[in-house]
């Protein structure tokens, strides 16, 4: 569990990974991009984040708690004409890539949002969102997306929405450490819940969802009740202090974005993860 912001006993596979990697001098893969969306919805407690727990199955972060997200897919970059808001050039000059690796990141963090929650950050003009997507159409657009039978860019352009990308504000950046091995250089964005939609347990990869203060939600993870990767645990700590969704947005603008990718030490065939 973490219980450290800067070092983490590792155990079970995560630390048998980390120890085979540094004896066999393996090479490390090449992490792939992938988007990941914290979404917030205000309560009379305060916001709350929706936060996922992956299935014991998966190959990745198996039994962990996330946030909706997943890898860019090729066709992320080619939704141009289906844009509305900050360029993304400018998204490119706060995420420290390209303007075309930058558009990718954010079409694969609304569409993942879609395919995980049900949320769409999308609608018909740069004024609007989509109001609810419950019905069985939305339901049949979302997993054809999800099985890849639908592109993002033709799923925008046969519903005559714009992606809305004033909604995200760009939150963090890490890339999953070298000993993995299955590795990700992961975009974190915030963005609010839309009115009117509502989230929904429809992704196969995860075996239980819920809406959570993010103090709870830090608490569950160092009491052990929870298990969560750093980046995920972090960004819910850095979260703690807003008391609106409002305000977190807002400070998404001024946050120093810059890649973290966690390290391995080894003392006595015990393995510590570091984040400096």
């Amino acid at each position: 569990m973490v219980r450290d912001l800067k070092s983490q006993l590792l155990s079970g596979r995560m630390a048998d990974e980390a120890l085979s990697f540094a004896r066999e001098g393996r090479a490390a893969v090449e992490p792939r991009p992938a988007s990941t969306v914290i979404l917030l919805r205000d309560t009379a407690a305060g916001p709350e984040v929706y936060l996922l727990r992956r299935q014991q199955s998966m190959a990745f972060a198996a039994g962990m708690t996330v946030f909706p997200g997943g890898r860019v897919d090729a066709t992320d970059s080619s939704i141009a004409d289906s844009w509305s808001g900050p360029s993304p050039e400018w998204f490119g000059e706060r995420l420290g890539c390209s303007a075309k690796t930058a558009a990718a990141y954010v079409a694969a963090a609304v569409r993942e949002t879609f395919e995980e929650s049900g949320v769409l950050l999308a609608g018909p003009d740069a004024d609007s969102v989509v109001g609810d997507t419950t019905g069985d159409d939305w339901e049949a657009d979302r997993v054809a997306l999800e099985t890849r039978e639908l592109g993002f860019a033709d799923f925008l352009h046969s519903r005559g929405l714009v992606l809305r990308a004033d909604l995200l504000g760009a939150w963090a950046h890490w890339i999953t450490p070298e000993f993995e091995p299955r590795r990700y250089d992961t975009r974190f964005f915030v963005a609010a819940l839309p009115a009117g939609q509502v989230t929904r347990d429809v992704t196969s990869e995860s075996d239980q969802v819920a809406w959570m203060r993010p103090a709870d939600a830090v608490r569950a993870v160092e009491t052990g009740e929870m298990l969560m990767l750093p980046p995920t645990y972090l960004c819910c700590s850095d979260l703690t202090p807003y008391a609106a969704v409002a305000d977190a947005l807002a400070a998404s603008s001024g946050r120093d974005i810059r890649p973290i990718q966690p390290t391995v030490r080894i003392e006595n065939d015990q393995v510590y993860l570091e984040t400096t």
